[in-house]
């Protein structure tokens, strides 16, 4: 072990560390902090090193079978070097300090810097106490509570069988589950030294009917954190009954017809517009890429009054809380638009470096392999003033969005957005069900025409791609009026 402050370089191949294998904790502390002061006297501003072991397991059943169990193991490290305002990112998967060390090598090496000469001193990088938010709130115990492979099997064949109970026409069901459990470890040059343990759970249903020329498909999926006993609480008997009646009502669905309507959205997924037609333009990255239409208007009216918007990664067991991100930053809660007006952006280390806006604790990555990137954790349009009887009694004819399907965004905005359950509004009512609905616009038109939020706020657990892989989220608003949205159909 290192015994002495003043470390010279050619010391280091003689160095022995004992770090614990199988757990992140103190025992890593001397070979990063040393790690990290070789960077440092190499001429590198600031090093960040990022480890990481995974727990994943997957379960599929379709019909009567299970058809696929998959589990997935890895343990691996980033590391990141910044020399002024350029950076580099590598990563390995041997986590012995010479491993640690080749790889923050390589990372110097591609920034035109190199280890010191043998008779240099290596600086002393002083960590924080280890800030260990798995050991404070118990995290350890997590996955030895997680359910079974055998319990994954009962839960996902008793829902599929229940699904055939209720639904009508069937032609495919379908139950997934995945466990996700993850330790990380950030130490930085910065004295940054904090763990942590994330547990990510998500089941649902997909269902297929069929009746001659008539089909649908719709799915459901819930999403947890935190909590060991997810799928043992899961009510698939209120899942399975609630999409085998959105089913019924969309197999005979007649389709909407093409046109500009003023909308209602649903409360819960609905949210996943905002997400992805305004939410990514507010983060870091779209601004170090000149791709948003909003880099220049913090502190400027963007969207209708009525409009208010968060991001954050504290709400409770939600898809996208987190304790740190993945620089070691506590979470916090970020205001991105007030009352129409932006307020903040969401930034990680580099994109804060880069356009000066300040860190919010949005440093996210997919795994080790991935550097962090500002990204969305609990994204949510806020509760408004109306009851949902003020937003429909405001339409005489329109479309009501219940449920959202899939889509695409354009870098700047534009999207599409298919909508699987719709129904037709007159006079302020529901008539009937629509099929084939896809939502047509741009980010910055649409938010200003969103007039009316209700007061009954849902999160929806989702799944985000963006540069640093793909990561779960949160998407949420309550009812929403959009006065007018052009609707493609037939």
């Amino acid at each position: 072990m290192l015994t002495s402050t003043l470390l010279l370089s050619n010391q280091l191949p003689t160095l022995q560390y004992s770090s614990t294998p199988e757990r992140f904790d103190e025992t890593w502390e001397a070979p990063l902090a040393t790690l990290l002061g070789l960077g440092r006297a190499a001429g590198a501003d600031f090093i960040e090193l990022f480890l990481e072991r995974r727990n994943y397991i997957s379960s599929l059943a379709e019909d009567d079978a299970i058809t696929s169990i998959s589990p997935s193991l890895s343990t691996g490290a980033g590391v990141r070097v910044f020399r002024g305002k350029a950076d580099c990112y590598v990563s390995t998967n041997d986590l012995s300090f010479s491993g640690l060390k080749a790889a923050l090598e390589k990372g110097l090496s591609i920034l035109g810097l190199h280890l010191p000469a043998p008779s240099s001193f290596i600086p002393e990088i002083n960590l924080e106490l280890l800030r260990d938010y798995a050991t404070k709130r118990g995290k350890d115990a997590w996955l030895p509570a997680c359910s079974s492979i055998r319990e994954m099997g009962e839960v996902l064949l008793d829902g599929t069988a229940y699904l055939k109970q209720k639904a009508s026409h069937v032609q495919s069901r379908r139950a997934t589950y995945f466990r996700d459990w993850q330790e990380v470890l950030v130490a930085a040059s910065d004295g940054t030294f904090a763990r942590d343990i994330r547990l990510t759970q998500s089941v649902g249903f997909n269902l297929l009917c069929a009746d001659g020329a008539n089909r649908t498909s719709i799915g459901d999926r819930a999403g947890n954190t935190s909590d060991a006993n997810f799928l043992r609480t899961w009510n698939y008997q209120q899942a399975a009954e609630k999409i085998s009646e959105s089913a019924g009502k969309m197999l005979y669905a007649d389709y909407v017809e093409s046109g500009t309507y003023p909308i209602i959205m649903a409360n819960h997924f609905g949210g996943v517009i905002f997400h992805e037609a305004c939410g990514h333009l507010l983060e870091t990255t779209q601004i170090e890429r000149n791709t948003s239409p909003f880099a220049d208007k913090k502190g400027q009216k963007i969207a209708h009054e009525s409009l208010t918007a968060w991001d954050e990664g504290r709400s409770d067991n939600a898809f996208g809380t987190i304790d740190m991100d993945d620089e070691g930053m506590p979470a916090q809660r970020t205001l991105l638009i007030e009352k129409g007006v932006l307020k903040n952006f969401l930034a990680d280390r580099t994109g804060s470096t880069l356009t000066g806006h300040p860190r919010t604790g949005s440093g996210r990555r997919q795994n080790y392999t991935f550097a962090a990137a500002s990204r969305m954790r609990n994204t949510y349009i806020d509760s408004g003033d109306y009851t949902i009887e003020d937003l429909f009694a405001s339409i005489d004819k329109g479309v009501y969005c219940k449920k959202m399907g899939g889509g695409s965004v354009g870098a700047t905005g534009q999207f599409n957005f298919g909508v699987d359950e719709a129904y037709l509004i007159e006079n302020g009512k529901i008539t009937k069900p629509l099929k084939g609905a896809i939502l047509i616009g741009e980010a910055t038109e649409i938010m200003n025409k969103i007039s009316m939020c209700s007061q009954d706020l849902e999160i929806a657990p989702g799944f985000c791609g963006s540069v640093s892989g793909s990561i779960y989220t949160t998407v949420g608003q309550p009812h929403i009026k959009v006065d007018s949205i052009t609707v493609g159909g037939r």
